[in-house]
């Protein structure tokens, strides 16, 4: 297939990019700076499409002739109206412009902010009460791409129905070291900062149940990749690993890695277990559980690496790709 993405050069999309690439399909790669990953846009099967998701006439050219949209990339606004203009509008717009072009099926990255706060055991049925500004637009996203069913002929009036596939993927926290020179990473603040306290032998003091369903980019691609070869319509996946990991496990993971350092975990005592999301629909429909344990422990080693580094004064990339 010849599918278009947007964000591909991102957290997530590096990897769904290469994960696709892999499985024998072209990628139509929308990149505002395609000179920052070059190695990406030199590989056989990528054409670098330069513009961002606000060019709805770029966007619009490069879709006609792909069978497949993934739509990754983020848009922000800091208040309602530009949250709607820069994030719902586009994937409103994409959705249409591929229908026009007689794409067959259409993966939309949402987010588990569109269900706001955690209920324990929520999954894909829960309802939606998103919290911010950014899970609300989500969770617009989602409702414009499940009622998309056919255009409209004059108020009231249901006209031309659509034939667009539409499925939805709503990750949770999701992690990557960058998977090129140059390339991107969306790690959390606090692996720097833990492996900083690491480096200089500080005592670290956690919640026990602060932590959270990690699942890296590279594994979440898989579902990407199952989800646009699919047949599947309107149907929604939580993206999670099935294991939880505290910010403590973390920490202990990045001094038994440092031996030379004299570091300490203090974690309370747990009164429970932590939430956790339902992510069984993944591994009933396509077979896919994830365990994060051995990426988490990749990306500890590299923000250990990078933290030296920034400790003895030397430059480091930021790796850190926004919209």
């Amino acid at each position: 297939m010849k599918i278009f993405v947007t964000g591909g050069t991102g957290n997530i999309g590096q990897y769904v990019t290469l994960a696709l690439l892999g499985a024998g399909h072209e990628v139509v790669l929308l990149t505002r700076t395609p000179d920052r990953v070059p190695e990406l846009s030199r590989l056989p099967g990528v054409t670098p499409v330069q513009g961002s998701i606000l060019n709805f006439d770029v966007m619009e050219a490069a879709i006609q002739g792909c069978d497949a949209v993934i739509h990754i990339a983020l848009g922000w606004g800091n208040d309602p109206v530009e949250m709607l203009e820069h994030d719902t509008r586009v994937t409103a717009f994409l959705m249409d412009a591929a229908e026009k072009a007689g794409v067959k099926n259409f993966v939309y990255t949402s987010s588990t902010a569109a269900m706001g706060d955690l209920r324990d055991g929520m999954d894909e049925t829960a309802q939606l009460l998103p919290g911010d500004l950014y899970g609300a637009s989500k969770a617009s996203n989602e409702m414009y791409l499940l009622g998309f069913n056919q255009y409209y002929d004059g108020q009231g009036v249901y006209g031309k129905p659509v034939k667009l596939r539409r499925n939805i993927i709503r990750p949770g926290y999701t992690f990557s070291n960058p998977a090129f020179e140059g390339g991107a990473s969306q790690s959390d603040a606090r692996f720097l900062d833990i492996a900083t306290a690491v480096l200089k032998g500080e005592t670290l003091s956690f919640d026990p149940l602060d932590g959270t369903q990690f699942i890296s980019a590279e594994q979440i691609a898989q579902l990407y990749l199952k989800l646009v070869e699919s047949d599947l319509n309107k149907e929604v996946f939580l993206a999670l690993g099935a294991k939880f990991v505290s910010w403590a496990d973390i920490a202990r993971m990045a001094i038994a890695q440092t031996p030379e350092s004299t570091a300490k975990v203090e974690a309370r005592p747990a009164q429970g277990g932590p939430k956790l999301y339902g992510v069984g629909k993944m591994e009933r429909v396509f077979g896919l559980r994830f365990d994060a344990t051995e990426a988490l422990e990749a990306h500890v080693a590299w923000n250990l690496d990078r933290a030296r580094r920034i400790l003895n004064g030397e430059p480091v990339h930021n790796p850190y790709h926004v919209w």
